[in-house]
């Protein structure tokens, strides 16, 4: 269950990050491009986590509410 809460926390960020591009103040103009790089790569891990994990975990999915 911690996995997923990290997961989430990552997937916020990296959504976040994409809003703040619109304006160029993404978060590799305030931090380096090799520790961007890093976050980039634990965003898209924890979106490939979610993909797969999502449909176990996502109580409104176990209903068959939704989509």
């Amino acid at each position: 269950m911690n996995l997923h809460k990290i997961s989430f926390a990552f997937l916020i960020i990296g959504g976040l990050n994409w809003g703040l591009v619109l304006f160029d103040k993404g978060v590799e103009n305030y931090i380096g491009s090799s520790v961007a790089s890093v976050v980039y790569a634990l965003v898209a891990l924890s979106a490939i986590y979610e993909a797969v994990s999502h449909k176990k975990m996502c109580k409104m999915c176990d209903k068959g509410v939704g989509m």
